[in-house]
């Protein structure tokens, strides 16, 4: 048996100290009788007091000393071997980057952006793929890798967090490129579920067509496309420095809305669910229809690892404790009801 910190056994030095004092202690006592009489006397005055109690909690209190100064050194048993199984899938999450992200999320005053809401969700996701694998992709005109498939969950939200369509040079909203590169960004192992969860509030999109073909090769590849609609259908303008941005060819304020029709098309066709940001049960519905894909080892390791036994020491001490403390110092008086041995008297 080892133990994970050797140095607290160093507390069992007040065993023997304990014992010393003790010792000392029943000395005293028994040199302060002797001034009020003999031994023999004094112990018909007091009938109640046991002479062997006091060792009998002595040793109890020792023992639970002992049992916590052990439990508190952590003691290892031996080695182990833990075999560890990551079981789970690979999701790309492609942001729509594009302007109109930056419109207010509903036609109500007050409310966030689309882009706003759509972090926060997408956060909350992140927090509940325990052990899935994450690319993030964010997307305009242009597609972008922001960070490969992994499983460092704190660099995929940070860098969720650096979305802007500020940041973005080529506007627009290319959801067919985002959707190739998802595709791309896969690895290459054909035994791994693959998801891409799209982002979108599917507004200025030019190329319908191209986007519909780039989810059927996805679906070829058995990659399920989750949509996320972000907005609402009524149109609201998009906020640009002080005032809102203005169409140079009209002069007239550029409106926005949700294109829920061409989101709902997409995931029907990826084999995917859509859900609108502003659902509550929306995360649950995405992570039932993630759950369709089928799982598989992304990781398997062995650890060796301790055996514990500070809890079956622990458990000893407050049997000691408990037993301290319902054992007293005087005499059980049941005890002198019992005779073991009767004298009988004989008659002649």
């Amino acid at each position: 048996m080892s133990f994970a910190y050797p140095y607290i056994l160093f507390l069992l030095i007040g065993v023997p100290l304990y014992i010393f004092l003790y010792i000392v202690a029943r000395i005293a006592r028994k040199k302060k009788l002797r001034l009020f009489g003999k031994e023999s006397s004094l112990s018909r005055l007091m009938p109640l007091f046991s002479p062997y109690k006091p060792p009998v909690k002595l040793m109890l209190q020792l023992l639970a000393f002992t049992m916590i100064v052990l439990a508190l050194a952590r003691p290892w048993g031996g080695v182990k071997n833990e075999n560890t199984v990551k079981e789970g899938i690979e999701v790309i999450i492609a942001v729509d980057a594009s302007n109109s992200m930056s419109a207010p999320s509903s036609d109500e005053p007050g409310s966030p952006s689309r882009m706003r809401v759509a972090k926060t969700m997408l956060e909350k996701l992140i927090n509940r793929l325990n052990e899935d694998r994450v690319g993030l992709i964010e997307y305009a005109g242009d597609a972008y890798t922001l960070i490969p498939v992994t499983n460092d969950y704190v660099s995929a939200k940070l860098f969720l967090n650096s979305i802007s369509p500020d940041q973005v040079p080529n506007q627009g909203t290319n959801i067919a490129a985002a959707i190739e590169m998802a595709t791309k960004s896969f690895s290459e192992s054909s035994d791994i579920g693959k998801s891409i969860i799209l982002i979108t509030d599917a507004e200025e999109l030019e190329d319908t067509e191209g986007v519909m073909e780039a989810v059927k090769q996805a679906a070829k590849s058995k990659i399920q496309i989750n949509v996320i609609g972000v907005g609402s259908q009524t149109p609201v303008q998009i906020p640009e420095g002080k005032g809102v941005m203005i169409n140079p060819e009209t002069g007239e304020p550029v409106a926005t809305r949700l294109n829920e029709d061409l989101a709902i098309s997409i995931a029907r066709q990826g084999g995917g669910i859509y859900v609108n940001a502003s659902n509550k049960n929306g995360l649950s519905e995405l992570e039932k229809q993630m759950d369709k894909v089928s799982k598989t080892v992304l990781e398997s390791s062995f650890t060796a690892v301790h055996d514990e036994l500070y809890g079956f020491f622990t458990i000893l001490a407050i049997i000691f404790i408990l037993l301290d403390i319902f054992v007293v110092d005087s005499k059980f008086g049941w005890l002198d009801k019992i005779t073991f041995f009767k004298k009988e008297n004989h008659e002649k």
